[in-house]
């Protein structure tokens, strides 16, 4: 197979799970902090994912499943109805111009601040350990808040919080869900030993620590359709210091007991360092991929060649693109005519209104 045969397979179609997609480009989430009063996605954000809508699939930024989940200045949520109704205009934007999104579920955990969550309330964490690390608040970038662990008494509510989400998600208009459990959020923070030093059925071995993964997404498989749920892994990203000991095997198992729902729409792996290098420690996602039967999706620093070569080799279905997202709202079509990218502006990354957001221009016709 010639490398331009491999390189177009990017825009044929492909199906995850219930989600016929038109090309194999997905749209990475990213945080933008532009929600407004609420919580609620404001019509800004309709402009902004409708003219990304040429994607095969968009995952839409990290939205938090309870006002406890929020671990950043004006994220948006889907635990209400206001917010319900903020993206019902979102995802009809986004079906107007044919495009299919879904919705990442995000519960911080303990990558969070005081200022940020109810009154009276801290982060919470499966252990009281505070992470070495900050967070987007009023003030600029703070250090996160220590953190206390949930009880155990306490997961049953959380794993039904992600199934209210999902649900709601559904109302809302979403072609389905990602599980956040990456990045070193709530999810990834009970996986890691570095995290989770719990000595009851959710800590310990590895089968106890990707416990809550296996129960989350059940109960959102069984709620909305395991075709319509997928989930997000980052074995050795370092983001919001996490860690562990012996990522291979953890997350081979993960990877086992998420093929072992059946039939999930897809799993999607952050390679190496999520926004940096691909390499900065040793890992064989091969073998994590072996432990997977349904469609997977790839992530970080893919360039249209290597996105070619691991579409052609069987590896992967389709490709998430982060960051070249925000600054090229019809990546698609510049990926398929190896056009010029435009650069990305790193001051309008996070909070304010139309610039560096919605204002990015697509080619000219």
């Amino acid at each position: 197979m010639t490398s331009s045969t491999e390189d177009s397979l990017l825009f044929t179609p492909v199906r995850l799970g219930a989600l016929e997609l038109a090309n194999r480009v997905v749209m990475a989430p990213l945080t933008r902090d532009r929600a407004g009063a609420g919580q609620v996605p404001t019509p800004l954000a309709a402009d902004y994912y409708g003219q990304r809508a040429s994607a095969g699939l968009i995952i839409a930024e990290g939205t938090q499943i309870s006002p406890l989940g929020q671990g950043y200045l004006d994220t948006p949520g889907i635990y209400n109805d206001a917010q319900v109704e903020g993206w019902k205009a979102v995802t009809e934007e986004v079906h107007r111009r044919g495009g299919k999104i879904v919705v990442q579920l995000w519960h911080v955990g303990r990558i969070s601040h005081t200022s940020l969550l109810p009154t009276g309330e801290v982060p919470v964490a499966p252990s009281a350990i505070r992470a070495r690390g900050k967070t987007f608040t009023a003030q600029g970038f703070e250090d996160v808040s220590e953190p206390r662990a949930l009880a155990l008494e306490e997961i049953p509510a959380l794993v039904q919080d992600y199934r209210n989400a999902a649900r709601n998600a559904i109302r809302a208009g979403f072609d389905g869900v990602e599980v956040h459990a990456a990045n070193g959020y709530l999810i990834d923070q009970f996986l890691r030993d570095g995290s989770n030093q719990r000595s009851d059925g959710y800590g310990g071995s590895i089968d106890n620590r990707t416990r809550l993964l296996a129960e989350v997404v059940q109960a959102i498989a069984d709620e909305i359709g395991a075709e319509r749920t997928g989930v997000r892994l980052s074995p050795v990203t370092g983001s919001n210091d996490a860690h562990d000991s012996a990522p291979q095997p953890l997350f081979e198992r993960a990877v086992e007991r998420l093929d072992a729902i059946g039939g999930l729409a897809f799993v999607h792996v952050v390679e190496g360092q999520t926004g940096g290098a691909r390499d900065n420690l040793p890992f064989d996602y091969a073998a994590l991929r072996a432990k997977f039967s349904g469609a997977w999706i790839a992530n970080n620093s893919y360039d249209k060649a290597l996105a070619g070569h691991a579409l052609a080799s069987g590896y992967a279905d389709a490709i998430a693109f982060g960051r070249l997202f925000i600054s090229n709202p019809d990546l698609v079509r510049r990926l398929r005519e190896d056009a010029p990218l435009a650069p990305l502006r790193q001051d309008t990354l996070y909070g304010g209104g139309a610039e560096g957001y919605t204002d990015y221009p697509a080619l000219p016709d």
